[in-house]
């Protein structure tokens, strides 16, 4: 029989709670136990109480309180970007094999303090790369590593963010200022830099980026718009509106269906965006109209506190001489990465919204794969990023119980997080910027 390890969660919301801490306790209920949580907000705590059946005792609204002694085997950190570094720090103090929400930090020294504090006292960080895991993205890992295309020359990489999920995340959302969160760059497309060094097998030399905040903003504000929705003459027009993106979109599952082909109609309701913006359980039209008629989320997008950019582009330049541009932008109509690798022998594209990867060689004909299939067989599951959230938090289960490595490290992954800071210093000062420092 596997031993059950004891987890402890620091910060239920989204990601916390409804991410990892249900694939804890629903698909993997025979490898962990969640009996500690901890979390600023009371009513987030008593949903993960009631969840969990966790002793009063044992739930937290104070971190300083919770992090006082070692609660459990696990812990995942999935708080905002600028907690992370000082919670996992004190958590390995305590003892702790951590699970860490990306990104980890837009602080690049708290980057190597986290590093130095890694190695000294020698427990296992994970850091949330889910893609890595996830079956589609590591088939092309397994086509590139196979020679097939000859040697990598460029990759062309598109992250399509989204107009909705811009609204709701950047713009109304807990990751629309940088001054409290971290670069759009690093927290969107974390996932997109780790995988391309990962691809380019390689540690970025020099990037230069050029983007901005382009329609978000008050210059298009209509005229006569309402600071909130509820208030807007545009409440049905506006393709922003809180009105349409979380009750209609509520009702009906419209520019989604290719993410959750699987999903039933209830538990899509109950699920992301939704579940972030009302935390009525059940959700229902009256509960989630009210929620953003009296949140963050049912403010007007041309009049928000937000400053993260809305499109950015990215070249880069890889130390073995591999290229790459890297373009994300909220101007999309649906969601998923398009990618595209040119080899000297032939060429690998793989596109998430249209569910195929292709792969060509040169004068051999052309073959296509499903990502659905791949995932099928694989995991026979769409949980989340592809199967990437299960499958990460399967290997963290393997690596806490000696069965198996973890798939990155956390130098990898703050690679990627050098990567994306080097853009945005270049984004902001127009100039090539180097990653590493020496």
């Amino acid at each position: 029989m596997d031993k059950v390890f004891t987890v402890s969660i620091l910060g239920c919301g989204s990601r916390g709670h409804y991410t990892y801490g249900r694939c804890m306790s629903e698909y993997f209920a025979d490898k962990f136990k969640i009996v500690s949580v901890c979390d600023i907000d009371q009513e987030k705590i008593e949903l993960a109480q009631k969840d969990w059946e966790i002793p009063e005792e044992n739930c937290f609204l104070d971190e300083n309180e919770f992090l006082k002694e070692k609660r459990s085997d696990a812990l995942v950190i999935a708080t905002q970007d600028r907690d992370h570094v000082r919670m996992c720090v004190r958590a390995l103090e305590l003892g702790y094999d951590i699970l860490l929400e990306k990104p980890i930090s837009p602080d690049e020294d708290e980057l190597y303090e986290l590093l130095e504090a890694y190695k000294k006292y020698d427990k296992k960080v994970i850091v949330c790369h889910v893609l890595r895991y996830a079956p589609a993205f590591l088939k092309i890992k397994e086509i590139l590593d196979s020679g097939e295309i000859g040697k990598i020359v460029c990759i062309d990489w598109l992250e399509q963010v989204t107009y909705w999920h811009q609204a709701h995340s950047f713009v109304r959302g807990n990751w629309r200022n940088d001054v409290e969160t971290s670069p759009m760059i690093m927290q969107k497309c974390c996932h997109d830099l780790d995988l391309l060094q990962y691809y380019a097998d390689s540690k970025c030399d020099t990037v230069y980026s050029v983007g901005a905040l382009t329609f978000f903003n008050e210059q298009n504000k209509p005229e006569g718009a309402a600071s909130r929705c509820k208030d807007c003459k545009y409440i049905h027009d506006c393709v922003y509106s809180a009105e349409r993106l979380y009750v209609e979109k509520w009702k009906k599952d419209f520019d989604w269906a290719f993410d959750k082909p699987d999903v039933d109609d209830n538990a899509r309701k109950q699920g992301w965006p939704f579940n972030v913006v009302d935390l009525s359980r059940p959700i229902t039209e009256e509960s989630i109209r009210r929620a953003y008629e009296n949140s963050q989320y049912g403010r007007c997008v041309f009049d928000c506190d937000n400053n993260v950019v809305d499109n950015q582009t990215v070249v880069m330049q890889f130390e073995n001489g591999i290229r790459a541009n890297l373009t994300m932008t909220a101007f999309t109509a649906l969601p998923g990465r398009k990618m595209t690798f040119h080899g000297t022998l032939g060429e690998v594209e793989m596109d998430e919204e249209n569910d195929y990867i292709r792969i060509s060689r040169y004068g051999h004909g052309t073959r296509f794969l499903s990502i659905k299939e791949i995932l099928k067989v694989a995991i026979n599951d769409t949980f989340g990023h592809g199967g990437g959230d299960l499958m990460l938090v399967r290997d963290f289960y393997d690596a806490l119980a000696g069965k198996g490595e973890l798939g990155t490290t956390l130098e990898r992954s703050i690679e990627s997080h050098l990567m994306a800071l080097a853009a945005e210093k270049s984004r902001v000062n127009g100039e090539v910027c180097k990653v590493h420092k020496n």
